[in-house]
């Protein structure tokens, strides 16, 4: 079995893959690639994004079916509960993440992070659905001290790559102080900060 992941450090997708193979102990290949339409890449990942996965038997895109195609090959720990439920609140978190977090907080990633400023409108428009994402985010995780309890999923990688970079547009945008409001956000941070898989890949990301 041999995996080429396609990307790049500043991406949070392609990191939330790259940390969960390496948490498995899966031998990867990284390529280094920016999203692009490029005749030769398209023919890799149709929409042009990264990460991109290749796999003996060919070519997988969406952060989410890369990891349930990592899941299905038994590698390393398992990263799902094996009850149903418990699973499927799993994959419940990731898609609250992925919807209510980083989806709207992204609208402004390129005011917070790369100079882009964006309207009054904009901000106006995206505070109100982070503050419910927020709530909502509250309501179904444990924290116990992993986002789904008491071991560590797949969720707890969704949320280290996606919920702090939010925190900071929160933070510069409204001085709205997420962590302070929320303490358990930076201390699961904190505790998954502490993993090798997470140390390598923060290592790459601050080499990049």
């Amino acid at each position: 079995m041999s995996i080429k992941l396609y990307g790049m450090p500043s991406s949070n997708y392609y990191n939330i893959v790259k940390a969960i193979l390496i948490e498995k102990d899966i031998v990867f290949e990284e390529i280094l690639i920016k999203p692009n339409q490029g005749a030769e890449y398209l023919i890799k990942s149709p929409m042009g994004k990264v990460p991109c996965m290749e796999t003996d038997q060919g070519f997988l895109t969406e952060t989410g079916v890369m990891l349930d195609y990592v899941d299905a090959l038994g590698e390393g720990p398992s990263l799902y509960p094996g009850d149903p439920f418990k699973k499927a609140k799993v994959q419940e978190l990731i898609r609250y993440i992925e919807l209510y977090i980083e989806l709207p907080g992204r609208r402004l990633y390129g005011d917070v992070y790369f100079g882009r400023p964006a309207s009054e409108e904009e901000k106006g428009a995206v505070k109100p659905l982070l503050e419910k994402g927020f709530v909502a985010l509250q309501q179904i995780a444990k924290f116990e001290p992993y986002i789904a309890g008491k071991e560590l999923t797949y969720a707890d990688f969704y949320f280290l790559f996606a919920v702090p970079p939010v925190t900071q547009v929160c933070k510069r945008t409204w001085d709205w102080n997420v962590r302070s409001d929320m303490p358990k956000i930076k201390e699961l941070s904190d505790l998954l900060g502490k993993r090798e898989s997470i140390k390598r890949v923060h290592a790459d990301q601050s080499g990049a």
